[in-house]
């Protein structure tokens, strides 16, 4: 997966392939959320996106301000790739029944993308939701709120959304659990199958208005 270099490319619908940003996790090494986050990441890779990845400690920011007029490095890294991307993949694991402050707190930033040029927060890109919690109910409860807030943020859930029960599910060894990496890549293959068909659309409207 490529480093980011984000603010210095051509217009996104030119671009050879889709840009998928790719976040979430946890700042625990070798956590079940961030194996998750990379094998749906290695799904839109296959798919031929171009991924960027930002996990666990790359999203350790300072709580949002709204009011604040500077943004630290990190979030201004996460905002470019956001503002950049034909897509995403968000990862949470599930704490008490919802989602991580820590991905929480990262999705708070993109206030900043409200009254964007390219449409306000994540307009017109299908983002790709993946819950891992110890536990079903928790899981599910964790990828619900998870759909909420990408709704919120005016983004397109893909229509399939995986889960991970770690207190069943090992993703340190993957072929060991061939079901539940074909799902997370599915998550990711949806994320980049939607991205052509937007670019296609946008093309098509370009098009249209020469």
């Amino acid at each position: 997966m490529r480093e980011a270099t984000p603010g210095n490319s051509q217009d996104h619908r030119d671009r050879p392939a889709p840009v998928i940003l790719a976040i979430g996790g946890s700042t625990r090494a070798q956590s079940t959320s961030e194996a998750a986050l990379r094998i749906a990441s290695d799904g839109a890779r296959q798919a031929g996106a171009e991924v960027h990845l930002l996990s666990g400690r790359d999203l350790m920011l300072p709580i949002y301000d709204p009011d604040a007029t500077a943004r630290v490095p990190e979030a201004t890294r996460l905002l470019d790739l956001a503002r950049e991307a034909d897509g995403l993949i968000i990862v949470s694991p599930g704490y008490h029944g919802g989602l991580s402050g820590l991905v929480k707190n990262a999705l708070d930033y993109f206030e900043d993308l409200r009254g964007e040029p390219r449409g306000s927060y994540l307009d017109g890109r299908a983002v790709g939701c993946i819950a891992v919690a110890h536990g079903w109910q928790a899981a599910v409860g964790t990828l619900h709120q998870l759909r909420q807030v990408v709704h919120a943020l005016r983004g397109w859930p893909t229509p399939f959304g995986a889960v991970v029960n770690s207190s069943e599910v090992r993703l340190d060894d993957p072929a060991s659990v061939p079901a539940s990496v074909e799902q997370l890549h599915l998550v990711g293959r949806q994320v980049v199958e939607f991205a052509h068909m937007r670019r296609a659309y946008a093309a098509g409207i370009g098009d249209s208005a020469s």
